[in-house]
């Protein structure tokens, strides 16, 4: 069994299995992408361990763990060879400590020839998450108003061979307050920057980094600040659609997929809509004039939008009109636009 720090494992060994033997609970909350749950513990079982080490010190408390573990040594292998076939892995706990180790003895004596344990553990992985952040990366900032078609644009540079972060996808919302429609359970702020982390760690920073105009809550997760702040302090390239445009563009992400969704995401800005528009938004919506609801949200949404413009360097922001509304065609130009370096008007109001 040999200790491994956290720098290591993603230099040179990423690509063996990872088990981690923490409670379901402690997994849920935040795992290492790609690892897989074997957990020495139930949570019921963690806490009453926990309990003992407070209530009759640290030898009880391990009698009572072997209690609880004993029976399950069988099916420790058993889901071992189901994750790791060639016997091959890694295992990692919250700090690197008895429940990984103890696990890593049990591996080896049973005829895994290579166990590494991750040093300091699952706690050594989140400080080097969110220190990857403040690397120096060329970002290229995409901004505009709601329905200009930000992320199926970003989708599209991707296919051209762009390198971009699609902050929407990993946070399984689309920022607003219908951001929800449509989309997975969001995970916890800690899954979030681990998913973030793990397409963030495959870029090649010395190329430019596509990534959209976020603002730093992207419904119930919040983006890594040292990322926030990156992308506050970037040039952003505004893009810039007809309303009734953005407003098709809406009605064909957003329309008949649950009205019900769309009336409660309503309802949620009517103090920033007004009570007249919210109620002429809601009857457009029982009749199914999608375009009239999305116009009028817009109404609101842009005005917000252009409040977080404002509030940036107006020099690093930069006008971008596009030909039309087609994401490939759109992509093609701002790729040439952007790193042909043919942008030099600042936007202004």
């Amino acid at each position: 069994m040999i200790d491994l720090s956290i720098e290591k494992y993603y230099s040179s060994h990423s690509c063996m299995p990872i088990i981690d033997v923490r409670s379901p609970g402690e997994y849920d909350k935040g795992h290492i992408p790609g690892a897989f749950n074997i957990p020495l513990f139930s949570d019921e079982e963690r806490a009453h361990v926990g309990t003992i080490y407070k209530q009759k010190g640290q030898d009880k408390a391990i009698e009572l763990g072997y209690t609880y573990v004993n029976p399950k040594l069988q099916w420790f292998l058993d889901e071992s060879l189901k994750f790791a076939p060639t016997k091959n892995v890694v295992v990692h706990c919250w700090r690197g400590g008895m429940r990984s180790h103890a696990f890593a003895e049990h591996l080896e004596k049973n005829g895994f020839p290579e166990v590494k344990v991750i040093s300091k553990g699952y706690k050594a992985f989140r400080n080097f998450v969110l220190a990857a952040f403040d690397c120096q990366v060329d970002l290229k900032v995409i901004g505009g108003y709601t329905g200009s078609g930000k992320t199926h644009i970003l989708h599209s540079l991707k296919d051209l061979g762009c390198q971009t972060i699609d902050l929407e996808g990993c946070a399984c919302h689309k920022g607003s307050a219908f951001g929800s429609i449509g989309e997975k359970t969001q995970p916890t702020v800690e899954q979030f920057e681990n998913n973030l982390f793990d397409h963030w760690r495959k870029l090649e920073f010395n190329r430019p980094v596509y990534i959209e105009d976020e603002s730093h809550n992207i419904g119930a997760v919040k983006m890594p600040i040292n990322l926030y702040n990156k992308i506050r302090t970037a040039k952003v390239y505004f893009l810039d659609l007809p309303k009734e445009d953005r407003a098709r563009a809406l009605v064909q992400d957003y329309a008949a997929i649950d009205d019900e969704k769309l009336k409660i995401s309503i309802l949620k800005i009517t103090r920033r809509l007004g009570g007249l528009v919210t109620n002429e938004a809601i009857e457009a919506l029982n009749n199914k004039d999608y375009f009239k609801v999305a116009m009028l949200a817009l109404n609101y949404y842009d005005k917000a939008y252009m409040r977080g413009v404002l509030s940036r360097d107006s020099s690093k922001t930069f006008y971008l009109k596009l030909p039309d509304s087609n994401p490939h065609k759109n992509a093609l130009f701002i790729k040439d636009e952007i790193e042909g370096s043919t942008i030099n008007k600042p936007l202004i109001y």
